[in-house]
């Protein structure tokens, strides 16, 4: 014991030092997040063990963490979602590690998987993209984002999830840590009389508002939704699952997001197209109406004549009023997204090919903007983007990034819909609906927003991508066991 004790108090002295040296440096040099190295220090063995050992458990942590992560700025310049982005770091990390290491650690099948190869492809042009990029460090952190939000998002699930029993957890760590984010939320807003005006106060410091809070929810309903119908009748789990179904859909009713309630009526009509293989004329009907909708207002300019009031434009503190502004199309948020996509389009025609570079956007986009369709929060102070992922996606990455994009997440959508008709499994067909109803959702979303750049919603979205790859395998393992079955018989 005597022993043991010298190292062990020579251990603690070192950690008060470390405490002490870090709390003095950050009151002497006025930096708080130096209080972080003591906490780093003690958590570093940890670390280390389950990037080692367990990569398997940071994985599970990062889903625990995308609803609770919250904007972190390290400088007035540099910013991050703290932790999952470092999560998601790490991760990349521990995959790149891997393949050196273990070059067959992936599926050999994985690479000649049509909707990867489509990534890959994507991917590549993002790196021609931010070569020809008028502003090549922005695009270059872009690029590194996407990568590090792809690796393990992607690939990790073709290794993780091989068992039924994983793929369930998934949503077990996504929807209880979003349902404690729910109940504190419509507890907050409680206290304000749910009020309009009020419910931006009750987010923090998980949300950046309530467009993104209401986003996240409404895509994660569908997989509580799942849940409760995959649950026995007799099982006694289901009531809570239900009860929690029921919580969610109130905060999302007080959320008072016109876009996330238009997703969900979305979502419950993908549910049903899905179901009767109707997803190739939807989706070959909705690119007619966005194409023939957009050569129509372009021709002799007739978006012109959309041109709201400036003064007539103003934020609605009452929720009725706001919605009349919506109908009459006197709502801030709106008029202030014709001023951008107008602005967009105008980049778009400007740099057809390569487009002006990732992450661009903001800093180029004022002088293609009109006057006419100036509003009050013109002057951007968020530093927001275009309010519509697809054209932004054209004015930063080109029509062939548009194009790229578009049949990687249309090819999504319909391998969805065809693994959903191939499987006999009851869960694997619950599984395929909810991330074809998901996808649906974060289309609707992205058509009014920039979602795919955020943590939360891009997450979702890439995650979905892996899961869709892996149930390709567990589908052909299952007709596989199938044939093998009939064989024998």
């Amino acid at each position: 014991m005597h022993a043991m004790a010298g190292p062990y108090q020579k251990n603690i002295f070192l950690h008060l030092v470390i405490f002490c040296g870090s709390s003095i440096a950050a009151i002497v040099w006025q930096q708080p997040l130096l209080i972080i190295i003591p906490f780093a220090w003690l958590l570093f063995p940890f670390v280390v063990d389950v990037l080692i050992r367990q990569p398997e458990k940071l994985f599970w942590w990062l889903l625990i963490c995308l609803p609770l992560s919250t904007e972190l700025n390290l400088t007035p310049e540099l910013g991050l979602d703290f932790p999952d982005e470092i999560l998601l770091m790490l991760l990349t990390a521990i995959v790149c590690i891997q393949l050196v290491y273990q070059p067959n650690w992936l599926p050999v099948s994985l690479l000649q998987h049509p909707i990867i190869l489509l990534l890959a492809v994507y991917f590549f042009w993002l790196l021609i993209a931010a070569c020809y990029s008028v502003e090549s460090l922005l695009s270059l952190k872009y690029v590194l984002a996407k990568a590090w939000y792809i690796i393990p998002l992607v690939l990790l699930p073709q290794v993780l999830f091989t068992a039924q029993s994983r793929i369930s957890k998934i949503a077990i760590y996504l929807l209880i840590p979003m349902l404690l984010v729910v109940i504190q939320t419509l507890v907050r807003h409680a206290w304000y009389g749910f009020s309009f005006e009020k419910v931006q106060q009750t987010l923090a410091p998980f949300f950046r508002n309530h467009v993104n809070y209401s986003s996240m929810l409404v895509c994660l309903l569908p997989i509580a939704w799942a849940a409760w119908k995959l649950l026995p009748v007799e099982n006694k789990q289901r009531k809570w699952v239900l009860a929690g179904l029921m919580i969610g859909v109130t905060g999302l009713l007080f959320a008072y997001s016109r876009g996330a309630w238009v997703a969900l009526l979305a979502g419950i009509t993908a549910a049903w197209i899905i179901r009767k293989r109707w997803m190739g004329q939807v989706i070959f009907i909705a690119i007619t109406i966005v194409l023939i909708s957009t050569v129509w207002l372009i021709t002799d300019n007739r978006y012109m004549r959309f041109a709201p009031n400036h003064d007539q434009t103003i934020f609605h503190t009452d929720f009725k009023e706001h919605l009349q502004a919506t109908i009459a199309l006197k709502d801030v948020s709106n008029a202030e997204r014709f001023y951008r996509w107008i602005a967009g389009a105008k980049m778009m025609a400007e740099k057809p090919v390569t487009g002006f570079g990732p992450n661009t956007f903001y800093l180029h986009y004022k002088p293609y903007t009109v006057s006419s369709f100036e509003t009050w929060v013109s002057d951007n102070k968020e530093h927001s983007t275009v309010h519509n992922y697809f054209i932004l996606t054209a004015l930063e990455q080109g029509m062939v990034g548009l194009l790229l994009f578009c049949t990687l997440y249309f090819g999504m959508l319909w391998h969805v819909q065809k693994l959903y008709h191939r499987f006999q499994s009851r869960f694997y067909q619950y599984v395929t609906l909810t991330i074809g109803i998901i996808l649906v959702m974060i289309g609707v979303i992205n058509s009014l927003s920039d979602m795919i750049e955020t943590d939360k919603i891009g997450s979702l979205f890439w995650l979905c991508l892996g899961m869709i790859v892996l149930l390709d395998t567990k589908n052909k393992e299952e007709r596989e066991a199938i044939a093998d079955a009939n064989i024998e018989c």
